[in-house]
């Protein structure tokens, strides 16, 4: 494959996009499907909702493909028109332009998103990467942000470098090594405190052997860099999450985001398991129906 490619193989990039299509299957109600034009490169969508309903913009987690998360709030589907994009640079089927999560980038491709649809400003859901990216937003373009929720937000605080070493790190270089199934079950135990499903633990995996994985994460937020950014947050942390736990995140949330009106913690790792994301749900559509 050429150089500007995110996969190490074609034949990798096609069982990515094989999970992809697998993943769909799971969809009750049909997701249309549209490329946007961005400054950085043709975008994929995920469509749904209402045509007349509010619009809201849920993105993905990194280094994983847009309906694994997306599925995660499939209640919301029949509320909302859902606008959801394959993160450009990510699995998927945007461009593989990899672009930079530390400055105005991630905003400008939003905005171009927004612009395409006619959108002013918008309701947004982004878990992990995805809510750092709306923080990057809520940066340079805070007008375009209706009310936010962020889960499992990267772009606030990171957890302990000494846990991500031990229980992600070397295990993911000796699954680089040898492909032990041991290996990669430490890590998606560390990842969704042991509830991993078959599905996402297989896709995880093929996204460790066929991706050039993004290692870059979004820029830390400071209460600075948010000081025009007034909309209604919430924000929605693990426990147990190795990446962004909650410990760490709760008390730089409450001090660089100036209008966090919810915030909820759950006994969860980094992945929810189903019935955390059916409270989660719950928690997002009450404020969505209160904030928005």
């Amino acid at each position: 494959m050429g150089i500007a490619t995110i996969y190490k193989s074609v034949d990798g990039k096609n069982k990515i996009q094989e999970a992809y299509e697998d993943y769909l299957e799971a969809f009750s109600l049909r997701l249309e499907r549209a490329y946007v034009k961005t400054r950085f490169g043709n975008t994929h969508l995920l469509i749904t909702g209402p045509k007349n309903a509010k619009p809201l913009i849920i993105l993905q987690g990194g280094n994983a493909i847009n309906p694994m998360t997306l599925y995660w709030f499939k209640e919301l589907f029949h509320h909302y028109r859902i606008y959801a994009p394959d993160t450009i640079g990510h699995p998927g089927y945007s461009d593989e332009t990899r672009i930079s999560a530390k400055d105005h980038s991630f905003a400008n491709w939003i905005s171009d998103i927004m612009d395409w649809f006619q959108l002013e400003k918008s309701a947004f859901i982004g878990p992990s990467y995805g809510a750092g990216i709306i923080l990057r937003l809520a940066t340079f373009q805070p007008e375009r942000i209706a009310c936010a929720v962020l889960i499992n937000p990267s772009g606030i605080q990171l957890g302990s470098k000494k846990d991500m070493l031990r229980h992600v790190i070397l295990p993911l270089v000796s699954y680089h090594r040898n492909r032990s199934e041991a290996s990669l079950t430490t890590i998606t135990n560390a990842l969704s405190a042991g509830v991993m499903t078959d599905q996402d633990r297989q896709l995880i995996g093929n996204i460790f052997s066929h991706v050039k994985l993004e290692k870059n994460m979004p820029k830390l937020t400071t209460r600075k860099e948010l000081r025009n950014y007034h909309s209604p947050t919430m924000v929605i942390t693990g426990e147990r999450d190795i990446f962004f736990p909650n410990r760490r995140v709760m008390k730089y949330a409450q001090q660089i985001i100036p209008n966090l009106i919810s915030y909820h913690t759950f006994d969860m790792g980094h992945f929810p398991s189903t019935s955390n994301l059916e409270q989660i749900q719950t928690e997002i559509y009450t404020f969505l129906q209160e904030q928005y």
